[in-house]
């Protein structure tokens, strides 16, 4: 079986949001942006239980050091893995973000505004999940600009300064994908019932017929995993 990635990743949230908007339209929207929120949230909860554990104050630098994911194998090889350019450091720390896997994805599945909404409420979330008390600014994204733009307010980082993730604390994509998948289940089948459930399923033939029955197999041995816990 492949190496699950990024781009797997992404194709998730990507086929939920053209099944929610084909059907419901700004409603489906808002659904998507709720799971994307809820997926987002849970993940920098973890973080920040972790952090608590280790007895670190939830601080942004904090915030870096404990992440649960690492560019997958796969996409350094192809040479596909996020390239960031840091714009300032100090007060407010400050990247842009010149190439992602995830947007690749979305354009290859001509899901733009998809990648728009996602990219425009997904990390805002992990760190509301991680401290609420953080301000976390997302003021563009490469789908309508050369490049992102993600703004840490008051990190006040030094240029020297280096961030460290334990290899511990970092889960592999087949881990992040099945998180998505249950999650945006979870949400558009309490939103839509029976019909949230036949879009869920859809996703995850959609997804079978992409990669494999046996990646599709893995998504559903995550459902039972209770995610907003380390």
């Amino acid at each position: 079986m492949k190496e699950f990635t990024e781009k797997h990743h992404a194709f998730i949230a990507a086929s939920f949001y053209k099944e929610l908007v084909e059907i419901y339209g700004e409603q489906g929207e808002q659904a998507f942006i709720m799971a994307t929120q809820r997926y987002a949230e849970q993940r920098g909860s973890r973080m920040a239980q972790r952090a608590i554990r280790d007895n670190k104050q939830l601080t942004f630098a904090v915030y870096r050091e404990y992440g649960e994911w690492i560019s997958s194998e796969t996409l350094k090889r192809e040479g596909a893995i996020n390239q960031v350019e840091e714009v300032t450091y100090s007060p407010d720390y400050e990247i842009k973000i010149l190439q992602c896997p995830w947007a690749e994805q979305f354009k290859k599945m001509n899901l733009d505004k998809a990648g728009i909404v996602y990219c425009s409420h997904l990390d805002k979330a992990i760190v509301r999940g991680f401290n609420p008390y953080l301000i976390f600014e997302v003021p563009q994204s490469m789908y309508e600009h050369e490049c992102c733009i993600q703004i840490m307010k008051g990190a006040d980082f030094k240029k020297e300064q280096k961030f460290i993730r334990s290899l511990e604390n970092i889960k592999k994509f087949d881990y992040h994908c099945g998180h998505c998948y249950k999650t945006f289940k979870d949400i558009t089948t309490a939103i839509f019932k029976i019909n949230g459930e036949e879009i869920a399923l859809k996703v995850l033939k959609n997804f079978a017929e992409e990669y494999g029955e046996e990646m599709a197999e893995v998504l559903l041995s995550y459902l039972n995993i209770d995610f907003n816990l380390i």
